[in-house]
């Protein structure tokens, strides 16, 4: 978890994903930092605090990612709306699609490879 030197606590560990304004305020408040203290501030000391806080109270990075996909997975092998919405790469909640059909799709980006294969073909 890389995290910039220059910025304050409280907005460098919002660099950190599955961390918001909010669970950084936490985590400051329980290690006792004060709002105002820059990341080149800290002790090595409070880097470690902190660090034990985020891995003992709260998933971040790899672990929330895996669990979101596990999730959508789980939507799309049990057939359920949500999971035949996340399938197709259609708005799962509930926005318009009636006249946004262009937009609403979601589509994987192709390669520039295959787009001049495409272009050869026309």
């Amino acid at each position: 978890m890389n995290i910039p030197t220059n910025k304050r606590v409280l907005i460098a560990l919002q660099y950190i994903h599955g961390i918001g304004q909010k669970n950084a305020a936490e985590i400051l408040e329980k290690v006792k930092i004060p709002d105002d203290r820059r990341v080149s501030q800290l002790s090595d000391q409070e880097v470690l605090q902190i660090r034990e806080v985020i891995d003992r109270d709260y998933m971040v990075e790899g672990d929330l990612r895996r669990e979101t996909g596990i999730n959508i997975k789980r939507l799309m092998d049990l057939g359920c709306y949500r999971g035949l919405r996340h399938r197709r790469g259609l708005p799962v909640r509930g926005q318009r699609t009636h006249t946004t059909r262009v937009r609403a799709r979601v589509r994987p980006s192709r390669s520039p490879a295959r787009r001049s294969n495409l272009a050869n073909r026309e």
